[in-house]
């Protein structure tokens, strides 16, 4: 049997009510866990690219494919080649800043993750980190030292390198 990891599949579907809840309950019932899903709008009219990630082995993100094909609002489903795609992840992170000695710190390990501060308040900073998922979890486990008040992220996004496409002709 396989080994599980993280597989990330992309979705074409209709961009309409409803549509997110059919793919949540497919997983559901299933009983498939969905590790991160972001969903927006593509360049194609009435259509929306779902970006799933699922942990598995290859026979249950077969069956996760063979799945989601059947949802009658799914127009497209692919499996992206972990191989030959970029992903991407933006995080907000609040973090407490008692003094400006630990406010330089943390600036200067923003500047090093190449993050942006798009908030300031007197006791707290937030931040704006986007990459890779080993990234943010890499200046997560460095902001863990000064504290942590409150963390946002958004799940993985993805494309394939070069001009392979989930695009449907119209």
């Amino acid at each position: 049997m396989g080994s599980d990891r993280i597989n990330v599949i992309a979705a074409l579907v209709e961009h309409k009510p409803g549509v997110l809840h059919s793919v949540a309950n497919m997983f559901r019932r299933r009983g498939f866990n969905i590790e991160s899903i972001s969903v927006g709008p593509v360049e194609q009219n009435g259509l929306a690219r779902m970006t799933i990630t699922v942990n598995g082995d290859e026979k249950t993100i077969e069956q996760v494919v063979k799945q989601l094909n059947k949802i009658i609002d799914v127009v497209k489903v692919i499996q992206l080649d972990p191989a030959n795609i970029v992903t991407r992840e933006m995080a907000l992170i609040k973090i407490n800043v008692p003094d400006t000695k630990t406010r330089s710190d943390i600036i200067n390990c923003v500047d090093v993750f190449r993050g942006h501060v798009v908030d300031v308040s007197p006791e707290t900073l937030m931040i704006e980190i986007t990459g890779g998922p080993d990234k943010i979890d890499a200046f997560l486990n460095l902001m863990k030292t000064f504290g942590i008040i409150e963390v946002a992220r958004t799940g993985i996004t993805a494309l394939s390198r070069g001009p392979t496409s989930i695009k449907i002709e119209d």
